[in-house]
């Protein structure tokens, strides 16, 4: 099978198009053809092996597994004999923490991050769901504890995180801002956003109105500039960990109302995840969110996708076609 392979840290170059064997099941896995994927800034770190705290998952000096991928959809070609929960044909999407889906063939386990495809979404709008779908309900329902009538702001809102998190924050009834850039505000604003704020025109910090939770999916504003902008007992949260991000969560829970949270979503337990996951996929079946696909690589066009993620400027999600 065709697969892009990842010897060493570095620049997109290390990304290459190989020849390997599909890959073995065990008895409670299945084998499923591939046909998307995504890269999302998550994995250009790990390509650059960058912050270097992510080594410990992936290897100190060299990547321990050599192709990268969280997240696929396809349709399951074998099973193993202990398979009960799916068949042979079934279309399916998911996530992997064990990487593999820069491929045509990835094998998973059946208890994993494994769920059939509504029939109204493509392979294209499917694969994202588990990996930036997931990490929104976690942020925004877990730690962020969304409901109806709260104020939500997204800060990058255009993104693969942003597009999903407006809709989901509109679904439950929180009344939305979307912060983007001017070329994204209408897309935005038919996502469900009540407010968008063009960041090349406005400060969402200094505009005098208050948010009960601020959802930096970019990691672009930090904790101290957007306290102004909480409420007395607003949350900040941000997937982008570094330690500015770590130490203002360790403070914020030691002194002050308004809080700091961040999550390794993928460190979540699986049970948890899944259910968000299947709620995802609800949500995806009516048709109350949706999949925004910015821009479609071919596999072989790999590097040229991880160039375009790392100009931190992508709108909705980039997908690679297997």
């Amino acid at each position: 099978m065709k697969a892009i392979k990842c010897h060493e840290y570095g620049s997109t170059e290390v990304l290459q198009l190989s020849d390997v064997e599909k890959p073995s099941y065990k008895s409670n896995e299945v084998l499923i053809r591939n046909y998307a994927t995504t890269v999302t800034a998550a994995d250009t770190m790990m390509r650059k092996g960058k912050p270097y705290i992510g080594r410990l998952y992936l290897g100190l000096s060299r990547p321990n597994k050599a192709i990268l991928g969280f997240e696929f959809a396809g349709e399951i070609v074998e099973i193993g004999k202990d398979v009960s929960l799916f068949k042979i044909g079934d279309k399916v999407f998911g996530g992997t923490t064990t990487l593999g889906c820069y491929a045509e063939y990835v094998s998973v386990s059946e208890e994993g991050l494994l769920i059939t495809m509504p029939n109204n979404t493509s392979y294209e709008e499917a694969c994202p769901v588990s990996g930036s779908g997931v990490t929104v309900l976690n942020y925004l329902k877990v730690l962020g504890k969304v409901k109806k009538g709260d104020k939500v702001l997204i800060n990058g809102a255009s993104g693969g995180l942003g597009t999903y998190a407006v809709q989901f924050a509109k679904h439950v009834g929180a009344e939305v801002t979307g912060v983007c850039s001017t070329a994204n505000t209408a897309m935005v604003k038919s996502l469900g956003a009540h407010k968008v704020i063009d960041y090349t025109m406005e400060d969402f910090t200094k505009g005098g109105q208050l948010y009960n939770i601020i959802f930096d999916t970019v990691g672009k504003r930090s904790f101290s500039d957007c306290k102004k902008a909480l409420t007395s007992h607003g949350v900040y949260l941000s997937p982008i960990i570094n330690f500015q991000l770590f130490l203002h969560t360790i403070l914020s829970l030691i002194a002050g109302s308004k809080k700091v949270k961040f999550s390794f979503t993928g460190m979540v337990a699986v049970k948890e995840r899944l259910a968000h996951f299947i709620e995802l996929k609800e949500l995806l079946a009516t048709g109350k969110i949706k999949t925004v696909v910015g821009k479609q690589y071919s596999l072989s066009q790999i590097g040229e996708a991880h160039t375009y993620v790392e100009t931190g400027h992508k709108k909705g999600n980039v997908v690679i076609v297997v």
